[in-house]
């Protein structure tokens, strides 16, 4: 008889995609941060809203375009008090957009920097056979699959390469494709020397 243990993954992303450009004060391309701030402008009934970013050398600034001309009266009322607020949440959705800072520059750089928040979700008492992963990232993450499981469980790359080929890891993604949300991981651990080592780090500590 097989158990089956079930955890989630969440995976929070600590660092902002960065836009490269050509730093007017540098006089050259530089790597650009969000700043977390909008700026708003008014012109008639119209609003032209935009993210703020900072050269990461001299703190020169950048407004990122979310949207010009708008009819203030078009404009849904929570956002308006959300740009208005600098409300941190809007700020972080901006900026992981990485398809609309491409339409401003050719070159965003995007990092694999993730904390990972682990929750059992449901297991028997009995030693589990087989470990099921639920990803959550609720921001874009760069990071492949394949390395966040083996920096995770403690693996090696040739040992998940291993388990890969024999089948006994399946998901729902590829593993050399960057986590998206949904993704669920299935590992058959049946027989294996590294279950309980494996089981362990799935597990928040």
């Amino acid at each position: 008889m097989s158990f089956t243990l079930r955890v989630r993954w969440t995976l929070i992303a600590d660092r902002f995609p960065e836009p490269w450009r050509a730093c007017a004060r540098c006089g050259a391309q530089r790597p650009f941060r969000c700043s977390g701030k909008f700026r708003l402008n008014a012109n008639g009934r119209r609003l032209d809203a935009w993210l703020v970013y900072k050269c990461s050398a001299c703190d020169d600034t950048w407004n990122h375009t979310l949207f010009e001309r708008r009819n203030a009266h078009d404009i849904d009322v929570d956002l308006l008090s959300a740009l208005e607020s600098n409300d941190p949440k809007l700020a972080r959705r901006c900026a992981f957009d990485v398809i609309a800072l491409r339409r401003n520059t050719s070159r965003v750089e995007e990092f694999a920097n993730v904390a990972v928040r682990k929750e059992r979700l449901d297991g028997s008492g009995h030693a589990p056979t087989r470990l099921e992963i639920v990803l959550a990232a609720p921001d874009p993450v760069s990071l492949r699959l394949d390395r966040l499981l083996a920096t995770e469980l403690g693996l090696s790359r040739s040992r998940m390469a291993a388990l890969a080929d024999r089948a006994r890891i399946r998901t729902t993604g590829k593993l050399n494709r960057a986590v998206r949300d949904g993704l669920l991981v299935e590992i058959e651990l049946d027989g294996d020397s590294a279950a309980e080592a494996i089981l362990r780090n799935a597990l928040p500590e």
